[in-house]
C-alpha cells in the first residue's frame, strides 16, 4: 500500500511490549530501536491509547527527535475501556494526540471490536467521530482492529464499507485454528477489498518457540534463520497486506526482524511447503477438539467459559506456557464475565448438546487444576 507516495514496508514496529527497566518502560533503549528501525528503512509505529505508558514512549523516542514525515504513526480508540459517554470516549483521540504530540495519525484504530465490545462504537457514534476528524485532517486512514468471527467481521464491514483497512491476528498457528480462524478473517477482509494489517504474527512470542517437533522441522529446512523468522514470512507473504506488525521487546529481536525483512520479496515454493508441513505438525499435536460454538455456555447453570476454558489448556499443551495460558483463561474466561471450570458442578448438560462429543467435565477437571 502506497502512503502519500511512500511505499509502507511490510514490518512495522508494534509498541505493546517495549523494552522493561525497574518496571517502566525504558525509554533510551526505546530510541536506540527506533533509530535502528528508521535507519534500515522501516516506517510504521503501533501505539494506542490503551498501552500503559506506549503513547508516551513514542514521543519521547520518535516524534520529538524526526520530521513527522519521515515516519507513520498508528493508535487506537478503546471505546469500551471505562467510557461511560460518548464525550469519554472521544477524549480518547485529544488525549492520544496529546501524549503521542503529533497533529495527526496516519492510521486510526477503532480497537479490538468484536463480540459485546462494538456495541460501544455504535453506541457513541464513533464511526461518524473519526470520518469528521479524517475531514479535518487529523486522521489520514481509518479502519479498526477486530478479535471475533469471520461472520462478524463480514458484517462490520457490510455496514461500514467506508473503513478502509482491517487489523488482523494472523500467523501460521492460527491460520485454521477454530478459536481464531485466522485464513477465514483474512478472506472475509479481502473479499471487502479491504488491505490487512497483521498483528500476532509471531503470537505473542509462541511461536519463536513452538513445539519441539515444528521447530525440527523449521530448523532442518533453514538451520541458519530463526524460527521466529518464518512467522513473520508467512504473514507477509500474504496478498494484500499492508504490514505486519512485529511488537519488538529487544534489540536483537528487532535486529532478527529486520535481516528477515529487509530484502524479503516473498516466500519460495520450497519455504511454503516448509510451512505447511509445520502447520500439520501442529493439527497433530492432541487437542480439545473444541470449535468454541458455545451451545454447552447456553445451558451451563454454572455460566462456566467452557470454551475459554479449553482454549487456555490448548495453549499450555502447545507451548508449555503457564504464565500465557492463564492470561488467556483470564480474558476468555473472566474478561467475558464467566466463571473458572473449578466451578463446574458436573450436571453434564453440557456434554448432551456438544456437537463434538467432548468429555467436558473431564477436561474442565484438568483444566482446573492445570491453570489454578
Amino acid at each position: 500500500m502506497t502512503y502519500v507516495g511512500k511505499q509502507i514496508k511490510k514490518l512495522g514496529f508494534g509498541l505493546m511490549r517495549l523494552p522493561q527497566q525497574d518496571g517502566r518502560i525504558d525509554i533510551e533503549e526505546t530510541k536506540r530501536m527506533v533509530d535502528r528501525f528508521l535507519a534500515s528503512g522501516f516506517t510504521y509505529f503501533d501505539t494506542a491509547w490503551a498501552y500503559p505508558g506506549s503513547e508516551d514512549a513514542v514521543r519521547q523516542a520518535l516524534v520529538e527527535r524526526y520530521p513527522r514525515e519521515s515516519f507513520q504513526l498508528a493508535t487506537k480508540n478503546a471505546a469500551w475501556i471505562d467510557c461511560k459517554t460518548s464525550e469519554q470516549a472521544r477524549d480518547q483521540f485529544a488525549t492520544s494526540l496529546r501524549q503521542t504530540g503529533t497533529d495527526f495519525f496516519d492510521f486510526y484504530l477503532l480497537h479490538n471490536l468484536g463480540e459485546s465490545r462494538t456495541r460501544f462504537f455504535d453506541e457513541y457514534a464513533l464511526w461518524d467521530f473519526v470520518q469528521e476528524k479524517k475531514r479535518e485532517g487529523r486522521i489520514r486512514h481509518v479502519g479498526f482492529s477486530f478479535h471475533s468471527t469471520p461472520e462478524e467481521l463480514d458484517a462490520i464491514l457490510t455496514k461500514h464499507p467506508e473503513m478502509e483497512f482491517v487489523q488482523l491476528q494472523i500467523n501460521y498457528a492460527d491460520w485454521d485454528y477454530p478459536a481464531i480462524q485466522s485464513r477465514r478473517c483474512y478472506e472475509v477482509a479481502r473479499k471487502h477489498g479491504k488491505p490487512v494489517i497483521i498483528m500476532e504474527p509471531v503470537k505473542g512470542g509462541m511461536l519463536a518457540t513452538p513445539p519441539k517437533s515444528v521447530q525440527k522441522i523449521l530448523n532442518d529446512a533453514e538451520p541458519e534463520k530463526s524460527i521466529a523468522s518464518w512467522a513473520i514470512r508467512f504473514a507477509a507473504d500474504l496478498e494484500g497486506v499492508i504490514t505486519v506488525l512485529s511488537g519488538m521487546s529487544t534489540m536483537d529481536q528487532m535486529r532478527d526482524n529486520l535481516s528477515t525483512m529487509k530484502d524479503f520479496t516473498g516466500l519460495t515454493p520450497k519455504e511454503r511447503e516448509t510451512l505447511r508441513a509445520a502447520r500439520e505438525e501442529l493439527a497433530r499435536i492432541p487437542l480439545i477438539p473444541c470449535t468454541t460454538c458455545n451451545y454447552c455456555a447456553k445451558v451451563c447453570p454454572q455460566n462456566i467459559g467452557i470454551s475459554g476454558s479449553f482454549t487456555a489448556m490448548n495453549y499450555l499443551t502447545l507451548y508449555s506456557d503457564k504464565p500465557a495460558a492463564r492470561h488467556q483463561e483470564g480474558w476468555l474466561v473472566g474478561g467475558h464475565g464467566k466463571s473458572k471450570a473449578g466451578e463446574c458442578i458436573q450436571c453434564g448438560k453440557c456434554e448432551q448438546v456438544c456437537p463434538q462429543h467432548i468429555a467436558i467435565r473431564r477436561e474442565l477437571s484438568k483444566a482446573a487444576e492445570a491453570l489454578s
